[in-house]
């Protein structure tokens, strides 16, 4: 995956754009990851029918530190930096696809985002306020979320356990969680604890826009329960998908499977759009 890199008034954003003409589909990485994870869609026969575009979010892979932390660094400061990035690139319609922090993102962009389709998350609950406690899972590594500081053994920890049991953490991953500036953690939590964050949950239930959510059976954040109590607006294919024996990287531990499913969606909620592939 090729670093490109465009100015927008959040800082240098690094990104990987597919090119071609067909509609923009946009991967958002997660907490202390980097777009590399995405290259196993790239890396398929999604990118011959879609322009594929992944960025690096602020503070994270090849992009620049935040210029102002305090605005940037939160899931509507995130959600704002990736809207600044799409208009600096002349996308003004996408699929938006996030992952575990993206997700989230992703959720809000939705409701924000004047150019979003529909959206698609992974290992993310939509969640807000009271419920985020009953989203998650109790884990010894959740307090890696919010810490500012990673040793490299932290940083192996939060890859392994992401990955999963018997998933080999590429260099790249242990790379990506070494470098992100870990500022934006706690101020992530700050910014989460004082409300300044859209709730998730009732974007979902609110929201018109089509919404996958795919969860791994094996999930390890993610209260899968609680995933399937949501009402959901408009939940793709009426069900939440539950994948067998996956994780918390299902797009990474098996392309085979995500790809397909990526594209029935596409095909779907770019005819519900009035487009044509």
């Amino acid at each position: 995956m090729q670093n490109l890199f465009v100015e927008t008034d959040h800082g240098t954003i690094s990104y990987a754009d597919s090119g071609g003409r067909g509609a923009s589909l946009v991967f958002v990485h997660g907490n202390s990851a980097c777009k590399e994870y995405f290259a196993r869609q790239f890396d398929s026969s999604l990118r011959e029918r879609y322009r594929l575009i992944a960025l690096d979010l602020p503070g994270h892979g090849a992009s620049a530190n935040a210029i102002d932390p305090m605005r940037s660094y939160s899931i509507h400061g995130f959600a704002d930096a990736t809207m600044a990035f799409l208009d600096a690139i002349g996308v003004d319609r996408a699929v938006l696809v996030g992952w575990s922090l993206g997700g989230h993102i992703v959720l809000e962009m939705m409701a924000r985002w004047p150019g979003a389709i529909a959206g698609w998350i992974t290992g993310t609950p939509p969640a807000g306020g009271a419920d985020m406690a009953a989203a998650f899972l109790p884990s010894d590594t959740m307090g890696l979320t919010f810490k500012e500081e990673f040793s490299e053994a932290d940083a192996r920890l939060q890859t392994q356990s992401g990955l999963g049991v018997g998933q080999k953490v590429e260099p790249f991953m242990l790379a990506s969680s070494l470098r992100a500036d870990g500022r934006f953690r706690p101020l992530m939590l700050q910014s989460a604890m004082e409300g300044r964050d859209m709730d998730g949950g009732k974007i979902a239930r609110e929201c018109p826009l089509p919404l996958a959510v795919v969860t791994g059976s094996a999930e390890p954040y993610v209260d899968n329960a609680f995933l399937m109590k949501v009402a959901y607006a408009n939940l793709w294919e009426g069900r939440v998908h539950v994948l067998e024996g996956m994780g918390h990287m299902p797009f990474w531990q098996a392309p085979d499977i995500i790809n397909p499913m990526l594209s029935r969606f596409l095909e779907a909620v770019l005819v519900q759009d009035g487009q044509s592939e």
